[in-house]
């Protein structure tokens, strides 16, 4: 395995990280360092809290039946008794204007259910995670989306939305993708108005990272550039 320590030093460093990256593993068996989840969440990215905030969680897909969006984008099939919670809530979606029905199907998927799903702090994964998610500021993802061209892992996709859970099978299958977040995640998270979302296919996380330092690099560089030139040339 990589040193995912390093890695995770690394994208702090480099991009002043106030929150640690989370390593998603879609993994057929429990790892041993991982904590099997027992409780409720209103949600699959609640799962992100708690790893951003330092466990290593594994989640049977059952845990994740109180998300209908979620348990969609995740290709988890809710139970007979609870088949009914995906159609009302998309119902009052687009009864408000949030969402036309027609959308639905554009939404990307899991390509197959999940034996489970593992979510820890990237640093201390016991797998191989399959998406890295990142939480930072605009300008902080402007240099990760330009390490991810480098490392030709960009998806090329437009900025995504709602559902934010769409990011995890979005970059599995086109490469790292930005999200503005959606009102339930941000509530779920408790992430910040001025933090949105990158998610980075873990198999393409090695080359970005090393890619970041040339591009962190060459935007301090571009930085002084484009200050000089303002300060020479912008006569208001």
């Amino acid at each position: 395995m990589p040193d995912y320590k390093e890695l995770e030093n690394r994208f702090q460093k480099i991009l002043d990280l106030k929150r640690r990256p989370v390593a998603v593993a879609l993994h057929a068996d429990v790892p041993d360092r991982a904590e099997q989840f027992s409780g409720s969440e209103p949600a699959g990215c609640s799962f992100w809290r708690l790893a951003e905030q330092g466990r290593t969680l594994s989640t049977a897909p059952s845990d994740h039946y109180n998300c209908p969006i979620g348990s969609y984008t995740h290709n988890i099939p809710l139970p007979e008794a609870r088949a009914g919670e995906l159609p009302a809530i998309l119902g009052t979606m687009v009864s408000l204007g949030y969402l036309k029905m027609e959308e639905v199907p554009n939404i990307p998927v899991l390509p197959e259910t999940p034996k489970n799903i593992v979510f820890a702090p990237l640093g201390d994964t016991p797998v191989d995670p399959d998406v890295v998610l990142f939480v930072a500021a605009a300008s902080k993802l402007m240099l990760l989306e330009e390490a991810a061209i480098r490392a030709g892992a960009s998806s090329k996709l437009p900025l995504l939305a709602r559902p934010t859970c769409m990011a995890i099978p979005a970059a599995l299958a086109h490469g790292m993708v930005t999200s503005a977040g959606c009102v339930g995640n941000r509530i779920y998270t408790r992430i910040g108005d001025d933090e949105m979302y990158a998610a980075v296919p873990g198999s393409a996380l090695e080359q970005i990272a090393y890619e970041l330092v040339t591009v962190a690099s060459a935007n301090l560089a571009l930085a002084q550039y484009h200050q000089e030139r303002q300060q020479r040339l912008s006569t208001v």
